[in-house]
């Protein structure tokens, strides 16, 4: 017999297809409990405790057997599986209606995602379609009103995903009447709020939009206190200039970066009156303004609060960077570390953002000394790690909030925080507990708050752990703070109070139907160092199917574990991962997790691999071989979006496998990174993982990984310009290679070796170097190869004034090559560099354009560039102005896109008669 369970809106249970009564609350209530746990275990003892509450009794365990009997003559004697301990509702998850509202829900983000939108709409559809009303609104027991509502957030998060789908497909009109009505009821969701003036706006009715906002505004205000967050007043503002962007199909804007970091504000923020108007105030002034005091005094929610109040006023943007100055388990952000996320938040990234401090310092100067900009700089530990964070310009303003009064930062302004007053703190409290409860209660409120010690934080903790039991009274809470013996360390006001405020939450997933596997996976989250985790890293550190650990993720996120930051990405508040972190140790012997730690780490092993491969056909297999499958890349484009989107992540996992005891996927991963990175111009990031790699490879005695990973360290040093380095490890790569007994290895080494003695003009070193490289692929036959070598010979010839012979072989090149489009764009860019210096400009110019479509199609970005610079310079050279400046302006874009150039280094370079080349490609061949 088939059995279907519904309760997305009034109960429902069908028996092949035809509609069966359950007689009784308790027998729809115990169905139910099972149907959210379906194919899993539920302790009989919970089920007594749900169900019948409070009021059990002796007999509960027997009137729970007698409620499961009876459910099983009335569906099917096999439907509820007795087990140890409990009971199990042994039913395919998609007969459940909300498994299987959860199920299409994945479907269509998952096509959502892979462009296909048509699949997408229909899935959202007859996701929806299974609503037919509140969930479990039979019953009132508190698990069934937490389910309930978390069911109901699902469900407003899938309408508005699937809104936004059908807002990009065009279609607008039909949208606004169901907006109209989903804003009326959710007043202060400003998702879509947002959505619903886009979609009036592209209807032609920009009025009616604007008065979308304001009545947004005035709800805000009056219940929550709070202006509108970034994005709708920037919605507002684009609606008032009528931008572009708005228009469906309008281009994105990536090129410009406007950053906008700041972490959601709190929306409990209490009193502070005079605090806030003091900072308000201070933002309105050139300078620094410094908020210090004790952990957990609000500092930084302060700031939070009033930057998203005045974020508005700054045209560049906000950033928002996390010191770390007192962050239990963590060491303060280096100053380097810094000024990088600095610059990326401007627009720069790979090698434009300097190793050398103190070139990043004055980069970070020269960018903000015209700006308009709001820093935030969270968690300082001491002056010396602020003082090079502050941005030049008299237009840019700084927050900056630590523990210590940093009295040594000259002409800052301080304030001093304190905790909060009595009344203040019971306000707080109310915000956070329900302001019915705290009324029915205040002597145990005012307790409460007098044991929190006025801290806003630790006031937040036991706020959340009543509004977590809304079983508790007040009074249960003050008895257990006040009797010494059981206080709660959360009320340290320090990182304890917060790791048991994270407890509480993970405790309470523990508890929930729901909740287990996300409570399960969190701990495993916290052994995984990466910046943002995905479903399919979850999946992988948890040996589950991918849609399994992005619905545990999507739980996390529910229960403020986790925050969203982009589809299908999640990330930890630092506490939170050092809470996880904790757990593991706690929970997983020793075995587990490293096995765990090992699947997660292999998972960003094989994809990198795979990615290896689809961007850089011509590569060798890897040296090092992963457990796991990894990410299924569909094609080269495929590749290169994962590595763009999991840049910080592999690094992170590259790092951390070097601190493991698992040489070769420490190895593994920073051979792997190379080629992937090396298409986005990104090699300097890999200089510490090269270096890592080289240590560990010497230490175990990997010959072959050492030689490798001095090869590719050679690359990225001769790619920085850092000739002497570069040449100290490429020679000790062909050494290695030679103790490896792989003496054909070595090509990539010597060819390294003649592309920097060609550019230092040591033209006899190059050639010997490029003919030990041609000698070797033409002793192994490898064409490839071959064609490399060939190709970097044709700089020599033509610097030695050999210009025919260069023309002959860049033309030979040309033809080895021809079977890669980063091959043969490359050669026909080298050979109408010779065909430049024979004085055949006409002939070079059309060349240029075939190598540039060819780079074009293969994405080969750093090339690409290259090669539009030269372009430009020769069509200008030929008096061809015109198309010059389009090749130059494809150059500059390309190194903005990739976050080598910022826009307005672009625009300087622009308004050059003949541009420079630029920084970023100046040690390019």
């Amino acid at each position: 017999m088939t059995v279907e369970i519904g309760f997305l809106g009034s109960w429902q249970t069908k028996v092949d297809g035809q509609a069966v009564r359950i007689a009784g609350r308790r027998r729809i209530a115990v169905l139910a409990r099972l149907a959210l746990d379906t194919g899993r275990p539920v302790n009989a003892r919970q089920l007594v405790t749900d169900v019948w509450g409070q009021t059990s009794t002796a007999t509960a365990a027997k009137q729970l057997h007698i409620v499961v009997s009876k459910l099983r003559d009335t569906l099917n004697p096999g439907l509820i599986a007795t087990v140890p301990g409990g009971y199990l509702l042994d039913l395919p998850r998609d007969q459940v209606d909300a498994h299987h509202f959860t199920l299409l829900a994945g479907q269509a983000r998952m096509a959502r995602d892979r462009r296909e939108p048509g699949t997408a709409d229909e899935l959202f559809r007859r996701a929806l379609a299974l609503w037919r009303g509140r969930a479990l609104a039979e019953l009132t027991e508190p698990w069934a009103q937490i389910e309930s509502k978390r069911l109901e957030e699902e469900r407003l998060a899938v309408f508005e995903d699937h809104v936004e789908l059908r807002l990009a497909a065009g279609d607008h009109h039909a949208v606004v009447t169901e907006l109209v009505r989903h804003v009326h009821a959710h007043p202060l969701r400003e998702g879509p709020r947002a959505q619903l003036m886009l979609a009036l706006y592209r209807a032609a009715r920009p009025s009616d939009a604007l008065a979308v906002y304001q009545e947004g505004r005035v709800a805000m205000v009056e219940e929550l206190g709070l202006e509108p967050g970034a994005r709708l007043r920037r919605l507002q503002h684009a609606i008032l200039t009528r931008d572009p962007a708005l228009e469906l199909g309008a281009p994105a804007q990536s090129a410009t970066v406007v950053p906008a970091e700041l972490p959601a504000d709190t929306r409990s923020f209490t009193a502070r009156h005079e605090e806030v108007e003091w900072l308000r105030e201070a933002l309105l002034q050139p300078g620094t303004a410094v908020v210090d005091g004790p952990g957990g005094v609000g500092k930084s929610a302060l700031a939070v609060h009033v930057a998203h109040a005045m974020a508005g006023r700054f045209r560049d943007g906000v950033i928002y960077v996390n010191l770390n100055g007192s962050t239990p388990g963590r060491r303060p952000l280096p100053v380097p570390d810094a000024l990088g996320h600095l610059l990326r938040s401007l627009g720069l990234d790979g090698s434009a953002v300097s190793a050398d401090p103190r070139e990043a310092i004055a980069r970070y100067r020269s960018l903000t000394a015209a700006g308009d900009l709001l820093v935030i700089l969270d968690n300082a530990l001491d002056a010396d790690q602020v003082r090079p964070l502050i941005p030049a310009g008299p237009g840019c303003r700084t927050v900056v909030t630590s523990r210590h009064d940093l009295a040594g930062l000259d002409g800052a302004r301080h304030l001093h925080l304190a905790g909060l007053a009595d009344r203040d703190a019971v306000t707080l409290l109310a915000r956070v507990a329900g302001p019915d409860r705290v009324q029915r209660e205040p002597e145990a409120a005012a307790g409460i708050t007098g044991l929190c010690g006025g801290f806003p934080l630790a006031i937040r903790v036991a706020g959340a752990r009543l509004r977590a039991r809304p079983d508790w009274r007040l009074a249960d809470l003050a008895d257990r703070l006040a009797d010494a013996a059981r206080r709660l360390d959360t009320l340290q006001y320090d990182d304890l109070a917060v790791r048991a405020s994270i407890a509480v939450s993970h405790e309470h997933l523990r508890e929930e139907p729901s909740g287990q596997d996300a409570a399960h996976v969190l701990p495993l989250l916290g052994l995984l160092d990466t910046p943002a985790h995905t479903p399919a890293a979850t999946a992988a550190l948890a040996g589950w199917p991918e849609s399994r650990a992005e619905a545990a993720l999507e739980r996390l996120r529910g229960a403020r574990l986790l925050e969203s930051v982009g589809r299908g990405r999640y990330r930890f508040h630092d506490l939170i991962r050092l809470y996880a972190r904790e757990q593991a140790g706690h929970e997983l012997p020793e075995r587990e997790r490293a096995a765990a730690l090992r699947r997660g780490l292999h998972h960003y092993l094989a994809t990198a691999n795979t990615a290896t491969l689809l961007v850089h056909p011509q590569a060798l297999e890897p040296y090092y071989a992963a457990d796991q499958p990894g990410v299924a890349l569909a094609d080269a484009g495929a590749a290169r979006r994962w590595t763009e989107a999991e840049r910080d992540n592999l690094l992170a996992a590259a790092r951390q496998a070097a601190e493991s005891a698992d040489p070769d996927t420490a190895i593994g991963l920073a051979l792997g990174l190379h080629m992937p990175f090396n298409y986005r111009g990104w090699v300097t990031h890999l200089t510490d993982v090269h270096l890592g790699a080289i240590r560990l490879a010497e230490r175990c005695g990997d010959l072959a990984g050492h030689a490798q990973a001095q090869s590719y360290l050679g690359w990225v040093y001769r790619d920085q310009g850092r000739y002497e380095q570069a040449i100290h490890h490429l020679e000790q790569a062909v050494v290695s290679w030679e103790k490896a007994a792989l003496p054909h290895r070595r090509i990539g080494s010597f060819n390294n070796l003649g592309i920097i003695y060609t550019v230092l003009g040591r033209l006899d070193l190059a050639d010997a170097n490029l003919s030990r490289a041609l000698k070797i692929a033409d002793e192994i036959g490898e064409r490839y190869a071959r064609g490399a070598v060939l190709n970097n010979r044709v700089h020599v010839l033509f610097r030695q004034q050999r210009f025919e012979e260069a023309i002959a072989q860049g033309r030979i090149a040309v033809a080895e090559w021809n079977s890669s489009l980063y091959g043969e764009g490359s050669s026909r860019a080298s050979l109408a560099r010779a065909l430049i210096h024979a004085g055949r400009l006409a002939e070079a110019a059309d060349t240029y354009q075939v190598a540039l479509a060819l780079l074009r199609e293969a994405e080969y970005r750093i090339g690409y560039a290259v090669t539009a610079w030269w372009s430009g310079q020769t069509l200008h050279a030929l008096g061809r102005h015109a198309e010059a400046r389009r090749d130059w302006h494809a150059c500059f874009t390309t190194l903005l896109e990739t976050r080598l150039l910022t826009r307005a280094e672009v625009d300087e370079l622009l308004e050059q008669p003949v541009p420079e080349m630029p920084m970023p490609i100046r040690h390019m061949l």
